[in-house]
């Protein structure tokens, strides 16, 4: 989506929904136009968010949303489904092909539901395994540690061992505030606490220790890559599933840069993913699994989903399309460069970062050591044309609300077309508003979190130096809606 003339049928496309859109609420229109304009006035650096293409935005806005389709490709429990069948099935063809899977799930609405549709999935086919009918058909004291293992299980403390919040986990690998955390005992493995990485060994040692029924990897705020053949070693020495949630960097294993170890396909029994961050398409969910858990996976509508979204899933089939192409491993491996280029431009400015470093798409900044909380450190940014958000780091004092991080990404910026030199004037940028920004008290004179100050020259430059970097990198350069 770098610079180019404006395309008549993609202008004429979306000036027409608006027009479309506007002559029925005026203020929605409104609403989206200005969120055009927003976007491509940001320096956005949300390792979550990205740019989908106007052929993915076309697909989901068409009459493919009118059609009820529960159930699966030929399989439906409503009449009509011809087109949605086509649909489901390119899409899901393209995302095997693409990932190397035995069984693609194109239904999933979000990355939460994908996880679901995982965790019901394993838990059906622990129920329902031969080996757990026959144990139950034995008298107890005939039973072997195997056997009662799976037992205890069934009467309901499934287990589950996952990456801790703090240092890069997700809320929806167990934690008690989301559903998960209901339906699983929980343990976390963290991060050693002078180098921020996985500690392979004490994994291995905790899941000895707790025997969970899933191990799951996989991060939301980890900075380096994770060795999926050793943590399916230690998921096999205890008998788990291993599960890997790869929301955050699907699009670098869809892009060929996360190989060999470091692909979590071939390794994990199950997959799940958003399609909307590193993989640029529409917001929804995916699960990728192995042939045996496949007929559990399909049960996800009607078990936890809703109606599938067949426009939704249109947008998916394209976006996977572009994703095999070579520009988009151009584009992987770009955005993975511009996260190392971002992090040495910071170290060089004596920036803080967790683990000291990049290997994927994202950089966290511990931003304590300038006296500031993630939240404040946030909002000065904000001021200043940078986006980006606050994010927990390893052992954080500030809990999970002020935090004493935040975290930046290279995908959507990369999408844009900007490269190695631009990372480094914007590390530039970054530190600028760290060192100029000071907390500030609350109404009660006490220190704030969430209150700071920054001089108002000083945003005012970062503000405009950002805003002239994007400039030079239009988003959506076909779409002229005059």
């Amino acid at each position: 989506m770098t610079a180019s003339a404006p395309q008549p049928a993609e202008s004429a496309a979306f000036a027409s929904a608006l027009e479309l859109i506007g002559a029925v609420e005026p203020r929605v229109a409104a609403a989206i136009r200005q969120e055009l304009n927003d976007q491509r006035e940001s320096l956005k650096l949300i390792a979550s968010e990205n740019y989908a293409s106007p052929a993915v935005l076309a697909a989901m806005g068409n009459w493919l949303s009118d059609k009820y389709a529960e159930g699966t490709v030929g399989r439906r429990f409503y009449a009509g489904c011809q087109n949605v069948d086509i649909v489901e099935s390119v899409a899901a063809e393209h995302a095997r092909e693409l990932f190397g899977a035995d069984h693609a799930y194109v239904q999933p609405h979000s990355g939460i539901d994908a996880n679901l549709v995982a965790f019901w999935a394993v838990l059906a086919q622990t129920v329902e395994a031969p080996a757990l009918r026959d144990a139950q058909a034995r008298h107890v004291n005939d039973l072997s540690d195997a056997a009662w293992e799976t037992l205890r299980r069934e009467l309901g403390d499934q287990r589950m061992l996952g990456m801790s919040l703090d240092a890069g986990g997700h809320l929806t690998h167990g934690f008690r505030p989301n559903i998960s955390g209901k339906m699983f005992h929980q343990r976390s493995y963290g991060t050693n606490p002078t180098s921020g990485l996985i500690d392979y060994d004490e994994v291995r040692q905790i899941a000895a220790e707790f025997r969970p029924l899933i191990l799951i990897a996989g991060y939301s705020a980890y900075p380096r890559r994770i060795n999926f053949r050793l943590m399916r070693e230690i998921a096999d020495d205890v008998g788990a599933t291993f599960m890997v949630d790869m929301a955050h960097f699907a699009g670098l294993v869809a892009g060929k840069v996360l190989t060999g170890d470091f692909d979590p396909v071939p390794h994990a029994h199950i997959v799940t993913t958003t399609t909307h961050k590193t993989l640029r398409g529409p917001r929804g969910g995916m699960v990728l699994c192995k042939e045996e858990l496949s007929e559990h996976v399909n049960r996800g509508c009607p078990m936890v989903l809703g109606g599938p979204l067949p426009h939704v899933m249109a947008a998916k089939a394209v976006a996977l399309a572009e994703a095999r192409t070579p520009d988009f491993r151009r584009y992987a491996q770009a955005v993975v460069d511009n996260a190392a280029a971002l992090a040495e431009g910071l170290l060089r400015r004596g920036v803080t970062l967790v683990t000291g470093g990049t290997d994927n798409h994202l950089v966290l900044v511990d931003v304590s050591a300038h006296g500031l909380t993630g939240r404040q450190a946030e909002a000065a940014l904000l001021d200043a044309g940078i986006v980006t958000n606050r994010n927990a780091i390893p052992c954080d004092p500030n809990g999970a609300w002020y935090t004493s991080g935040i975290r930046l990404g290279t995908p959507a910026l990369t999408t844009r077309g900007l490269g190695t030199a631009e990372m480094d004037a914007i590390a530039e940028l970054i530190h600028t508003v760290l060192v100029n920004t000071q907390p500030a008290a609350g109404p009660d004179g006490n220190r704030s979190p969430a209150k700071y100050v920054l001089d108002a020259a000083t945003c005012g430059k970062v503000a405009q130096e950002a805003a002239n970097l994007v400039a030079g990198y239009p988003l959506y350069p076909a779409v002229d809606l005059g």
